[in-house]
């Protein structure tokens, strides 16, 4: 079974925000709500600025199901982090626990008065039917289910953003850091997924033609 992760190659970024718009145009996010964005770290400095893509990590050890008091969030077979609009109370535990900022609320205000939470779903959509109406209302386009990636990942022009299997995307970033010799901290892998692909690791073989992996 997949494990889905996204993977952020900094090197790559280019800022462009393609990403942030695929997100917005695919699931029709609200105004003010921003499931992905990107960041710049050392703006302006002369061979120092970075610039990553941020949204929900779905995290292998999620912070936001264990402080959630309603247990709003579950995990998909593929380990993809969702939750239940439904159950959300709009208390904001999740958006402090969480280390990338991840969880949005469309309101401002004290605990109750945020509205319902919402954030990136590796467009995976929520607990109802899959690709029905009240699941696209709620959480947006449910592209996993259609055979496809998440529309960020898919729109990035450099390529920067990956998102799928992580062992497929590890084996992919640690190609790129040996064929460019830098760029081995992955920003974000190691919160959200434990420790970094090394990139000196051999990949796995590939399963015998007509094998299980």
């Amino acid at each position: 079974m997949a494990r889905m992760k996204f993977l952020c190659d900094a090197e790559r970024c280019i800022e462009c925000n393609g990403c942030v718009t695929a997100c917005k145009n695919e699931n029709e996010v609200p105004w003010g709500v921003n499931r992905r964005r990107v960041v710049t770290i050392n703006d302006g400095v002369v061979g120092a600025e970075k610039s990553i893509s941020v949204a929900c990590m779905h995290c292998s050890d999620a912070p936001c199901m264990a402080v959630c008091p309603v247990d709003c969030f579950y995990k998909t077979d593929d380990g993809v982090v969702l939750h239940d609009k439904d159950l959300c109370i709009g208390c904001g535990y999740c958006f402090y626990a969480c280390p990338f900022g991840a969880p949005q609320f469309p309101q401002a205000g004290a605990f109750g008065l945020r509205g319902k939470m919402d954030k990136c779903t590796f467009c995976a959509g929520g607990p109802e039917p899959d690709q029905s109406e009240t699941e696209f209302r709620k959480y947006g386009r449910n592209r996993l289910s259609e055979g496809k990636l998440p529309a960020c990942a898919e729109m990035c022009s450099t390529k920067a953003l990956l998102g799928g299997d992580g062992d497929v995307i590890a084996n992919i970033y640690r190609e790129r850091v040996l064929r460019r010799g830098k760029g081995s901290e992955v920003w974000g892998w190691g919160t959200a997924y434990g420790p970094s692909p090394r990139p000196g690791a051999q990949p796995p073989s590939a399963p015998p033609q007509g094998g299980k992996s």
